[in-house]
């Protein structure tokens, strides 16, 4: 198994990479997504997240309401930290469990959107560790056209790290700064590099994520 990790700022474009690794074959293992589903209503996460944020924070359809959520939670450290201190251990168990059960040959990819800001990248055995980025006007054009507002996207940005500070825990990096013809040539060959190394390293022990963004 060759494990990777993947990760960028939002509205970078980590999640078309994530899509289009997952094409060529790999096993995404999508933090955000795993964030998503062990915060549904009904579950220990759930309650402790509403218990400690108020019910401000639960949609009018009973689940966890992700703009209020964020607004809250990232207001400030403290309040970020005690947002990770719920989620983070179920995240990162259900990360090792599909991690586990993926076949011996697999390439395997966690995509974290915060592992840059955890701070332990290099404690986690990734035999790689894909950065993608994108200027930060073409970031904010492309989460406008989501439906984010301008305001909303710079102050999510703000709770991230910046492209420098990514780099440094980097072995690759992929530029999201053309059209989806340049994006898949950079990503076609990191595969082609990816495959190469699987034949040559030993199955790694799983990792959990090292965070999560605001959970869109």
């Amino acid at each position: 198994m060759l494990l990777v990790a993947l990760t960028g700022g939002i509205g970078a474009g980590k999640s078309t990479v994530a899509e289009l690794l997952e094409r060529r074959g790999a096993i995404v293992i999508d933090a955000d997504r795993i964030a998503r589903e062990i915060t549904e209503p009904g579950t220990e996460a759930f309650e402790r997240i509403v218990e400690r944020f108020g019910p401000g924070v639960v949609a009018p359809d009973g689940r966890l309401d992700r703009a209020a959520l964020a607004a809250r939670a990232f207001a400030t450290p403290e309040s970020r930290r005690a947002l990770e201190e719920i989620t983070h251990p179920a995240i990162g168990a259900e990360v090792l469990r599909r991690t586990a059960g993926a076949p011996p040959d697999a390439v395997v990819v966690h995509d974290i959107p915060l592992l840059a800001e955890s701070g332990r990248a290099e404690e986690r055995g990734y035999a790689a560790v894909v950065v993608v980025e994108a200027p930060v006007e073409l970031r904010l054009d492309r989460l406008a056209a989501r439906g984010v507002s301008r305001a909303d996207a710079e102050a999510r940005m703000a709770h991230q790290t910046d492209d420098e500070t990514r780099r440094r825990i980097a072995t690759h990096v992929i530029t999201n700064d053309g059209d989806l013809r340049h994006l898949e040539a950079q990503v076609e060959a990191l595969w082609a590099e990816l495959l190469e190394r699987r034949g040559a390293t030993p199955d790694p022990d799983g990792a959990p994520p090292g965070g999560q963004d605001d959970g869109r």
